[in-house]
């Protein structure tokens, strides 16, 4: 009998690159997606900080990608660029409203939403539990130079090619099944 591995990752198809830590007030790896980050339970982007990215660094982008989306191609949750290079934190709340703590310069692409925010995670009710991808990509650059509403694939791939390094954390939320 063979051991069933983890369903792969977006990262896992995209050039290997070193990884650095990031950590959360607000989540824990391999933990449970908060409430207040779900987006009918608050909407509100996790605090995150990171340390280890190599000594080249320019700037950072922050992503939320749910691989387990019904949709073929995953749900852009968040996608945020331009982050300048002595940026290690991100407090929460940082991705909406007036994007509190937010550094001058950062830009807010466009998620699958449609908005250049941050989006909580909305799995289908009763669709299972699904992966929410945090991710924090160390770049040689320090800009992107990328239109607020470039596609997200435009943004993910254009990080793919880029990153120096890559900081991951991984949580899980499900939505209820409807009550009969």
């Amino acid at each position: 009998m063979t051991t069933p591995s983890r369903p792969p990752l977006p990262f896992d198809f995209m050039r290997p690159v070193p990884s650095f830590t990031v950590l959360s007030t607000d989540l824990v790896d391999g933990g449970e997606l908060g409430e207040e980050q779900a987006y009918e339970g608050g909407n509100r982007s996790p605090q995150l900080s990171w340390s280890g990215f190599p000594a080249e660094t320019r700037s950072f982008a922050v992503t939320c990608f749910d691989p387990d989306a019904p949709t073929g191609c995953g749900w852009w949750h968040w996608l945020l660029t331009d982050l300048p290079a002595d940026t290690t934190e991100l407090p929460a709340g940082a991705g909406g409203g007036a994007f509190p703590g937010l550094p001058a310069g950062a830009v807010h692409g466009r998620n699958d939403y449609g908005s250049n925010d941050y989006g909580g995670a909305a799995p289908p009710p009763g669709h299972g539990r699904h992966r929410y991808v945090f991710a924090v990509h160390a770049l040689p650059v320090e800009s992107l130079g990328l239109a607020a509403d470039a596609p997200a694939a435009v943004v993910s791939g254009t990080l793919g090619f880029l990153a120096l390094a890559r900081a991951v954390l991984v949580v899980e939320y499900e939505s209820a099944a409807p009550q009969e």
